[in-house]
């Protein structure tokens, strides 16, 4: 049965409340006549509901509707006012107010309201009971059941209904965004916006107006007034992607957003309160980025507050077949049309396929397997349909270069990708002995350890190297 509190100062509409509450319907129903008693009950009963004036204040001035929703979110609010413009009308439900009542109040319609508002209520927690019960979570198109994203998932599921900050990091193309996405939709902000920003993409000197917003004449050309992403993303989530390209000067505003959860539009004085679940993402180790003084060491401890690392796909390399298929689904669903029947790999070249290292990661998979699924006309796809560099042939650096690019990823990662085949194949004609593939290479075997090393050479392909002359 729902308890309800009535803030009213006028006596006997305070009686007709509570008396039609009461009489109606059976409710427990308590009665202040001021803000100041309304708010000792507030805070030693707890309430399914509060009905209260918009302009309801306690003795020092604090409103009493801003107190419920700030204090006791599951506590609901309906707002009955005498004399209430749109305005205020509009402000309070974004606030957070169920309805919004003008004098006189019918109290039928009252009634009505907090019984379709239980009645949701009652919907919602059976379908989060049932959710418990069958452990279900969506993840979108984060594919996988190999260990280490298992690992990942189970993070997710823990951070997702906190408001900690969380810093995803791993190399490009590893599907650091998709993770955003799970943590935001599988929180309690997941109706309210996910503002995304590559701040890699934006130029520095035209990123804070983005971020933040300006004010008409603030700069040369911002002739109106722009409202930023964090202001967007209020009651939300923004999601920093390469973070560690963002400016030092950038650095020590994020930092005050972080600390006080407001800033400035560009041109202004005015603070601007926001509350916002903040989610950063890099491919960049910015440990080293610390060292060189081009990360700010405070910044890094606010932003990895909740650590997320996403493992490489040659880490990974179980998940290969689910993602495959994932992707061919996929496709198979916007062609649907052509009616066309989804393709397959041949088990050779699916052998291929877990072979080969995926410098591009994931994003250079599904690239692969649209493309191989819009080019290869069978409906197997064989080694004969894989590109050159997962067949382990070597064309040349042009050819190579511009397959990387097509694949999604950019330059340095298509030269990382040819050296990495240009190693191997030596590798591979010298019987893993590092000294004469350094000899065939032209470069000194200090250098090929090292590039071996950092390119995790060995740890991909699962062979050790020889040792003694190696």
């Amino acid at each position: 049965m729902p308890s309800i509190l009535v803030v009213e100062q006028d006596p006997e509409m305070e009686e007709i409340f509570v008396n039609g509450l009461c009489k109606e319907t059976g409710y427990h129903v308590q009665a202040a006549h001021d803000g100041s008693h309304a708010k000792r009950f507030i805070d030693k009963n707890t309430y399914d509901f509060v009905i209260t004036d918009i302009n309801a204040q306690d003795t020092e001035g604090q409103n009493i509707f801003d107190y419920v929703i700030d204090k006791f979110p599951e506590t609901r609010c309906i707002i009955i006012s005498k004399n209430a413009s749109i305005r205020d009308s509009v402000e309070a439900i974004k606030k957070g107010a169920i309805d919004f009542l003008t004098l006189p109040v019918n109290i039928e319609e009252l009634i009505n309201i907090i019984k379709k508002t239980e009645e949701e209520n009652k919907s919602c927690r059976q379908r989060r009971r049932e959710e418990d019960q069958t452990e279900t979570f969506k993840f979108g198109d984060l594919v996988g059941n190999s260990p280490e994203m298992t690992a990942v998932f189970g993070k997710i599921k823990k951070v997702a209904n906190t408001d900690s900050t969380v810093l995803i990091t791993g190399e490009s193309g590893t599907g650091k965004e998709l993770i955003a996405m799970a943590i935001h939709y599988n929180s309690d902000r997941f109706d309210k916006p996910l503002v995304v920003i590559n701040c890699g993409a934006i130029p520095g000197e035209l990123l804070e107006s983005e971020l933040f917003g300006h004010e008409k004449g603030a700069f040369t050309g911002a002739h109106r007034t722009r409202i930023g992403r964090f202001e967007i993303a209020d009651s939300g989530s923004i999601f920093l992607d390469e973070i560690g390209d963002m400016s030092p000067d950038l650095q020590v505003k994020l930092l005050r957003v972080l600390q006080e959860q407001s800033f400035e539009r560009v041109g202004s004085t005015k603070s601007i309160k926001v509350d916002i679940r903040i989610i950063a993402a890099t491919n960049k180790n910015l440990k080293n980025s610390i060292e060189v003084g081009s990360f700010r060491e405070d910044l890094y401890y606010r932003l990895n507050v909740i650590p997320i690392e996403v493992p490489p796909l040659r880490k990974r390399k179980s998940d290969i077949p689910l993602l495959i298929n994932h992707f061919l689904k996929r496709l198979g669903g916007r062609r649907r049309h052509e009616r066309k029947r989804m393709k397959s790999f041949s088990e050779e070249a699916m052998e291929f396929l877990m072979k080969y290292d995926w410098p591009g990661n994931i994003r250079e998979l599904e690239n692969m397997i649209e493309r191989l699924s819009v080019l290869v006309e069978n409906d197997v796809i064989h080694v004969r349909d894989l590109p050159d560099r997962i067949r382990g042939e070597l064309p040349g650096m042009q050819k190579h270069a511009l397959i990387s690019l097509e694949d999604g990823f950019g330059f340095n990662d298509a030269v990382e990708n040819y050296q990495k085949n240009l190693i191997l194949q030596a590798l591979k004609q010298t019987n893993w002995i590092k000294s004469k593939a350094a000899e065939l290479l032209k470069m000194n075997r200090t250098t090929l350890v090292e590039k071996i090393k950092k390119m995790q050479i060995e740890e991909s392909w699962g062979r050790p190297f020889v040792n003694g002359s190696s």
